[in-house]
């Protein structure tokens, strides 16, 4: 989001429509309407910008009411706290050095916006610059006046002042408005930031200061507007809020449930169990069994056929193994038999009774010796 926090408001009604209407084309969603303040305040602090303004703004833009005041003599101006109640954004624009230090120092403003066309009678010191900085508070860069400006020390004058603002400054807390009181005097942000870039501004805190520390100072004054001393936002100012119907909430479930303790079982006598004994059990009937799926069926009868397969192989392997030994055990037997030649020959062995006769005589003859 870009923003322009310094549009010069006008009762011309039409030239400031227009304004706005180029800021939005242009890529600006926040714009602030300045109202300029000189010397004392009035007693009658009442913005009069209108809340709407009685025109067509642009769809998605955010308008601010700002008050930008004059001071040369800081102790002629005590009620910006009255003031700052009627405004968005408070700005302080110095034209002394008292004031400015008046504004570094104890100021509860969030802007410091200063002329850089007009020779200024101060410098701008670190020291003063770095305190207004830690205090939140921002210095502002107005182009469209040395820009539109038709004298030439007026343009010197802007890129001298905002090139020694810049080196005090370290390019921290910088704000870039247009002070544009027609739409000639706009420029895009992404011309912003080449044109810091000139005045000595590096791009990525020329960016910041259209963009970051812009924003940094609307949430500052809204801050200050609607919280207590600034720490403390009021979010409800204690208005009783419409209420709903509340559901009923279910019922939570502990985390660790305690589980309930078991009690012990009675002991029941002897007796009664030899009574539950003797009751037979009802008889179980068997569930029936889940009807098979297609793929089930499929793969039951391939290992049906894959087991007997291996049961007719196994069976034809031990048939052939019977019809092997029956045809050694054959062949052994033809060999065992005597040929009719070997029947008809004498055989040369004595027989048994021969040797039956010797060993009987050989018994008598030693009985017979005498002992």
């Amino acid at each position: 989001m870009f923003y322009d926090l310094n549009i010069p408001w006008t009762t011309d009604s039409v030239q400031l429509q227009r304004t706005l209407a180029f800021a939005d084309e242009l890529g600006y969603n926040v714009v602030a309407l300045s109202h300029t303040l000189s010397g004392k305040l009035p007693a009658d602090l009442t913005s009069p910008i209108a809340t709407p303004l009685p025109f067509r703004t642009p769809a998605g833009q955010r308008i601010l009411r700002r008050c930008t005041l004059v001071i040369a003599d800081p102790s002629e101006n005590h009620r910006l706290a009255a003031l700052a109640a009627h405004y968005d954004l408070i700005a302080i624009r110095p034209t002394t050095e008292r004031a400015l230090q008046h504004a570094c120092h104890n100021a509860d403003v969030a802007l410091v916006s200063l002329d850089l066309t007009t020779r200024l009678p101060f410098h701008f010191k670190r020291s003063l610059v770095h305190l207004a900085t830690a205090r939140g508070v921002r210095f502002e860069l107005c182009y469209a006046p040395g820009v539109l400006a038709v004298d030439a020390a007026a343009r010197r004058n802007l890129i001298g002042n905002a090139t020694q603002l810049i080196r005090a400054a370290k390019g921290k807390g910088l704000v870039m408005s247009s002070e544009a009181r027609s739409p000639a005097g706009l420029r895009a942000p992404i011309d912003l930031v080449n044109l810091a870039a000139v005045w000595g501004l590096s791009s990525d805190k020329g960016r910041e200061a259209v963009e970051r520390e812009a924003r940094l100072v609307v949430l500052t004054a809204d801050m200050k507007r609607t919280s207590w001393k600034g720490v403390i936002d009021v979010v409800d100012g204690g208005q009783a809020m419409p209420t709903k119907p509340v559901k009923s909430a279910k019922p939570v479930k502990p985390a660790n449930p305690v589980k309930p303790v078991k009690t012990a079982k009675p002991v029941k006598p002897i007796e009664e169990e030899e009574d539950e004994s003797k009751q037979v059990a009802p008889s179980t009937k068997r569930k029936p069994e889940a009807p098979m799926s297609k793929r089930q069926a499929k793969r039951a009868r391939k290992e049906a056929s894959a087991s007997l397969g291996s049961a007719s192989l196994g069976a034809a392997i031990q048939g052939a193994a019977i019809q092997g030994v029956v045809s050694i055990l054959g062949a052994a037997t033809m060999s065992d038999k005597p040929s009719d030649k070997t029947s008809n020959q004498p055989s040369n062995q004595p027989s048994n009774n021969t040797n039956n006769n010797h060993y009987n005589n050989n018994k008598l003859a030693t009985s017979n010796q005498p002992s």
